[in-house]
């Protein structure tokens, strides 16, 4: 075979890229791709996560790493996947929309010199004293035709035997063309929303605010070109998160029925307050912004004085909830105290109950008798070297245990408004009272709506492209010797149709009704053609034809 050069090989690789078969390819890849993102950690979501599995896999962690299976929606080679899709659905959708538009202006087929090879054939023999003229037949047929959506032209108006082509069914094809740029469109919208848009995640407790700014967030992902100043300056603040707990059925007592979060918020500085109301499935927009209710749980509020007498720690402790119940996991740190850094680690109980075998729980998730069971350690803490750690673990590994049950000390439980005084002159934790907290997930993506607009066109054109039928029909008129004008017409659909039989005889049921001819179910489509004995010449015909086939 000759050599495709430099040009040809290149003409062949773009041909190859812009093939439906390599987008389907490519499409199919990308959803491959996307598998490890949930299989491994991912860094902008939880950087500490991944931090930590580089520590616990020495040896497989730093290679999984050099293949940014950590960072796998931002890696090379996701982005070099998406890209090519792109490029591809491009390649695919305008060649394709050259050629419709040229189909859409060209004029229908010619006419067949023999219709009754047609999936669907007919003939009308219309009487002579209808004073019709092949002419004007042809005439008929053509406004009948347009009359139901076809686009015709009438060819050789002049001769003895007229004839009209006609042809419907581009919102078919154009259909398809809209899905598959609608699906380019989705990708550029998510593509413009992964670059400008950003994530983030807040912990507001009762009493207190949010301010939308960078310091603000507990955790924060930003898109690839975010910048702080697309950060509204709106403001949030928790008055009171009520839960409404199920206290009437026996199967599924005490499961939570109702998250209500009651917020004021202010869309700037200089704004009124407006009080407004945060439910699970009932989102909040501030600046452009989405915020979600995705959590909540109890904070014990606390004081922690040190060896000196000194407040190290004071106000509410975020505890994580573990069951139904809202038995919380508690970490208290207290980097302040002196002379040694202090740190806890218990359970909160909402309502703390004691089994037979003296280990306490929680009977209920509303508050009754609320308690804190706390181990108390004393040693550095790790939080004076910069390194981040997670707020919700407590590192006991280099730390001196105060009180737990292997010690003569024990461990610390208290009830509301108790104090505690640590062993040694290590200080005092004081459990004065408690508060809710609400869990909230805020997202800014500035394409949203063009995804939606486009996600509705891809749904329309792919209903247009599955639902119409592209089809052509055909007529075609002649004068009999004893003044009768015959006609006779074929329907053909590009690809399958089950419908053209009832297009066949739609359009038979037309043609009669115009021309008084009377219906004859015998002379469409049904074995053989009905042709009155005196019939012209080219009516036997293809009457013999059908007979042969």
């Amino acid at each position: 075979m000759p050599a495709l050069g430099l040009l040809g090989t290149l003409r062949w690789a773009w041909n190859q890229l812009t093939s439906m078969k390599t987008a389907l390819f490519l499409l199919l890849l990308l959803a491959v791709a996307a598998v490890p993102g949930s299989l491994f950690p991912q860094r902008p979501a939880d950087p500490s996560v991944v931090t930590q599995y580089l520590k616990d896999n020495p040896e497989t962690g730093p290679w999984l790493d050099r293949f940014q299976l950590f960072d796998v929606y931002s890696s090379v080679w996701f982005s070099a996947i998406y890209l090519l899709l792109f490029i591809s659905l491009i390649g695919c959708v305008i060649p394709r929309a050259k050629a419709h538009y040229k189909a859409m202006r060209s004029k229908p087929p010619r006419t067949p010199s023999r219709l009754s090879r047609m999936p669907e054939y007919g003939t009308l023999a219309v009487p002579a004293h209808a004073s019709l003229s092949p002419a004007d037949a042809v005439r008929d047929a053509a406004k009948i035709l347009r009359r139901r959506g076809y686009r015709v032209d009438v060819r050789d108006a002049d001769s003895d035997r007229p004839s009209v082509g006609a042809e419907r069914g581009f919102a078919k094809e154009l259909g398809n063309l809209v899905f598959h740029t609608s699906l380019i469109g989705v990708l550029a919208c998510v593509a413009l929303g992964g670059l400008f848009g950003y994530s983030g995640q807040k912990i507001v407790v009762e009493g207190e605010s949010f301010v939308n700014t960078l310091v603000s967030y507990d955790t924060f992902t930003p898109g690839s070109n975010f910048s702080e100043s697309q950060l509204s300056p709106y403001s949030l603040t928790l008055d009171k998160f009520d839960i409404e707990f199920d206290r009437e059925s026996e199967t599924h007592y005490g499961q939570p029925l109702d998250f209500t979060a009651n917020v004021t918020v202010k869309e700037d500085p200089d704004a009124e307050p407006e009080e407004q109301v945060l439910k699970v499935n009932s989102p909040l927009t501030l600046g452009g912004t989405r915020v979600y209710l995705v959590g909540n749980g109890y904070a014990p509020v606390v004081t922690v004085r040190d060896g000196e007498g000194n407040v190290a720690l004071e106000g509410p402790v975020v505890a994580v909830p573990t069951d139904a119940m809202y038995t919380s996991l508690a970490v208290i740190k207290a980097p302040d105290a002196k002379p040694d850094q202090l740190g806890f680690v218990g359970f909160f109980l909402p309502t703390a109950m004691i089994d037979d075998a003296g280990v306490s729980y929680s009977g209920d998730p509303d508050p009754i008798n609320p308690q804190l069971n706390l181990n108390s350690y004393f040693g550095d803490l790790g939080l004076d070297e910069g390194v981040p750690s997670n707020v919700y673990v407590l590192e006991t590994e280099d730390l001196t245990p105060l009180n737990n049950r292997d010690l003569d000390a024990g461990g610390i439980v208290l009830g509301a408004n108790e104090t505690y005084e640590l062993p040694d002159g290590k200080g005092s934790i004081t459990f004065d009272g408690l508060k809710r907290y609400a869990a909230l997930d805020i997202h800014y993506d500035p394409a949203k709506t063009g995804v939606l607009v486009f996600a509705v066109l891809a749904l329309s054109g792919l209903a247009a492209s599955l639902f119409l039928a592209r089809r052509r029909v055909w007529v075609r008129a002649g004068q009999h010797p004893d003044g009768r004008v015959m006609v006779e017409y074929g329907l053909l659909a590009r690809g399958e149709d089950p419908r053209l039989t009832s297009e066949a005889a739609a359009l038979r049921g037309l043609f009669a009704a115009k021309w008084l001819a009377p219906q004859d179910p015998q002379a469409h489509n049904v074995g053989r053609v009905s042709v009155p004995a005196n019939a012209s010449a080219d009516s036997s015909a293809a009457e013999e034809s059908r007979k042969d086939r």
